[in-house]
């Protein structure tokens, strides 16, 4: 089974009167164990696309499946199950809680799907040692680098054990050897935990990693790259 699937899929935003056409009917399968990039310039779309993908924003048109199911015919509050069960969302920003700590902001997406705060623990610490952030636990995001804060950001989308997840722009705010270490983390869960990574990204480094390379510009797709050798690293 395809864990995105995508038909003809179109989004338009309205913007001070006029209509943004921002996918014009994007047609995409994602299957499970991708290390993937949408690449393409600034306003190209492929943001877009993560966040339809990750029931972050609702599509205009078209036809939706994740894990099989039909979004367009979900409620809110089915969409926001999903999302959070089977999504995991690694965001340029990082968007952590500053007054959290590591660990906490690692075991927040747990606390709201009320998992055991033994269970919690357990596999805060081990997604923390996944991502080499062992011995941070109580550091705030204030206190942390920007490295060291996307490695809580990925920790956190994998606590949850997604079968996604979506990473937009993950290397934008980081400097070459930062970027690529994080680049590597995540490579190594996507061999180790068979882990979907899905990337949106005008970055050539992550370009580089990706198994599965999908050109996107003004909101259709251009060309696709399967990457038969092993991602750089």
């Amino acid at each position: 089974m395809k864990l995105i699937e995508a038909v003809d899929v179109v989004k338009d935003y309205g913007l001070n009167g006029t209509v943004v056409h921002a996918l014009r009917g994007v047609s995409l399968d994602f299957e499970i164990g991708e290390f993937s990039a949408i690449a393409g310039p600034s306003g190209s779309g492929k943001s877009t696309f993560l966040h339809l993908a990750g029931c972050i924003d609702t599509l205009t048109s078209g036809i939706l499946r994740i894990n099989g199911q039909d979004t367009q015919s979900m409620t809110k509050q089915e969409l926001a199950l999903l999302r959070r069960k089977s999504i995991g969302f690694i965001f340029q920003a990082y968007n952590l809680i500053p007054v959290l700590s590591c660990i906490e902001n690692v075991s927040f997406p747990l606390t709201l799907l009320g998992v055991d705060k033994h269970e919690i623990a357990l596999r805060a610490r081990q997604a923390l040692a996944d991502t080499g952030l062992e011995g941070m636990e109580n550091r705030r995001p204030n206190e942390m680098s920007g490295g060291q804060q996307q490695r809580v950001a990925i920790a956190r989308a994998l606590v949850k054990r997604p079968a996604i997840i979506l990473a937009d722009e993950p290397t934008a705010n980081l400097d070459s050897k930062t970027g690529r270490e994080i680049l590597e983390i995540m490579l190594n869960l996507n061999k180790s935990a068979g882990t979907t990574f899905i990337f949106s990204t005008h970055d050539n480094m992550v370009m580089d990693f990706a198994r599965r390379l999908i050109h996107i510009r003004d909101g259709l797709i251009e060309c696709e790259e399967i990457k038969k050798q092993e991602a750089v690293i």
